[in-house]
């Protein structure tokens, strides 16, 4: 393990992991990141992730990024001595997390009704893609079925093309976000009342929980916005814009901001003309408007077109990918990617939850992720000691 640190709020937290593959490792992950003891309870096989690639030096990137600083114990939970032990190794626990389909904890006898009456302080969360209620809590979901069906898809692209997912698996990392922020809060309340609570996270609900600019659209005006591309629905000029060698993204979204942008473009009669006099008519008024943003921004390369925008007040930003954002002064500065060292693939690279708390430096470093069962010893000595 990572030697303790005193300012990591979860320092001396127990956290049991029973979960594999994304949404329950990326919750457990972040509890980690911030002190707690994570103990990964795989099966004899292993987390069925250890098996998923990208692969370096056979070892599984994907694995061991998701599972810096966690100590492993393979347990077949169908053993009867197998299955005592787990229900003692609970009993420690101030947290317990898994990601079964719903059903499948009581068929193993680890349910939060078995847990929490064996102790009633246990904060026990349980993360799937319907949840355990309703008519499809016990279908399988994927991040691809849950975007599909919680409206992200529809309104992501453009209108020209299909619905299209995201770019990341945001459905389980949303729903492990999701599932941290409970825990820390039935956390808290144990605190106040001395008893733990259950945390019921669905994947679906997660990705329904985002969407707020498009609620309230619906609200209002009984539409929603569709596929826009990267524009905004209610703000105008907020979208990316090409310049003479790339793209470049603006953000217009207050009077005070436009009157700068009309001075950028050198129009600064367009505050006073009708057409964009507030933000609705803007986006009214869309084609004029984007037509005098791209003869501005076609003028001139990205790095001209960025350095006149800050120099003028505007929001803007370079379109970068993620190897040129973690490459970032900024990125680096915060310290979001940190380093541990995989007895295998060597050096590794992992993003850190991004967090600061206070004054107190972010922590970029972690013990590696663990070799299958390889901690039995040590989590039994201090745990059930």
């Amino acid at each position: 393990m990572t030697p303790p640190r005193d300012d990591l709020p979860y320092q001396g937290l127990r956290v049991l992991d029973l979960s594999r593959v994304l949404a329950g490792p990326y919750c457990t992950a972040l509890l980690a990141d911030l002190g707690a003891d994570v103990v990964k309870i795989e099966p004899p096989h292993g987390d069925d992730a250890r098996h998923l690639g990208p692969f370096k030096e056979g070892e599984s990137v994907y694995f061991a990024q998701l599972n810096r600083g966690k100590r492993s114990l393979a347990l077949d939970l169908k053993d009867p001595a197998d299955h005592a032990l787990l229900l003692r190794l609970a009993e420690r626990a101030d947290v317990v997390v898994e990601n079964f389909r719903p059903g499948v904890a009581a068929r193993l006898g680890v349910d939060q009704e078995t847990l929490r009456a064996r102790d009633p302080r246990l904060v026990y969360a349980s993360i799937s893609g319907f949840g355990q209620s309703g008519p499809l809590r016990e279908a399988p979901a994927y991040d691809l079925v849950v975007q599909a069906m919680s409206g992200l898809m529809a309104g992501t692209g453009t209108r020209e093309g299909g619905p299209t997912r995201v770019g990341e698996s945001l459905g389980d990392l949303v729903a492990g976000v999701f599932a941290s922020w409970a825990i820390g809060a039935a956390l808290f309340a144990r605190e106040r009342t001395g008893r733990g609570r259950y945390v019921d996270v669905a994947m679906l609900d997660a990705l329904v929980a985002l969407q707020v600019t498009s609620l309230s659209l619906l609200t209002a005006t009984g539409a929603l916005p569709g596929r826009i591309g990267n524009r905004h629905p209610v703000s105008s000029p907020f979208d990316t814009y090409p310049t003479a060698d790339g793209s470049i993204a603006l953000a217009v979204a207050s009077d005070g901001v436009f009157a700068r942008f009309a001075a950028l473009v050198g129009r600064p009669d367009l505050p006073t003309d009708p057409r964009f006099g507030d933000d609705t008519s803007r986006t009214d008024h869309l084609a004029a408007l984007q037509e005098i943003t791209e003869k501005w921004s076609r003028a001139r390369t990205t790095e001209t077109a960025l350095a006149e925008a800050r120099a003028a007040g505007v929001p803007c930003a370079p379109l970068w990918d993620l190897e040129e954002a973690l490459g970032s002064e900024q990125l680096r500065e915060r310290g979001v990617l940190g380093t541990f060292t995989h007895p295998v693939i060597g050096p590794t690279p992992y993003l850190r939850q991004p967090v600061r708390f206070g004054t107190a430096p972010p922590r970029t470093d972690a013990a590696p992720s663990p070799d299958l069962g390889a901690d039995r010893e040590g989590v039994l000595a201090e745990w059930l000691a």
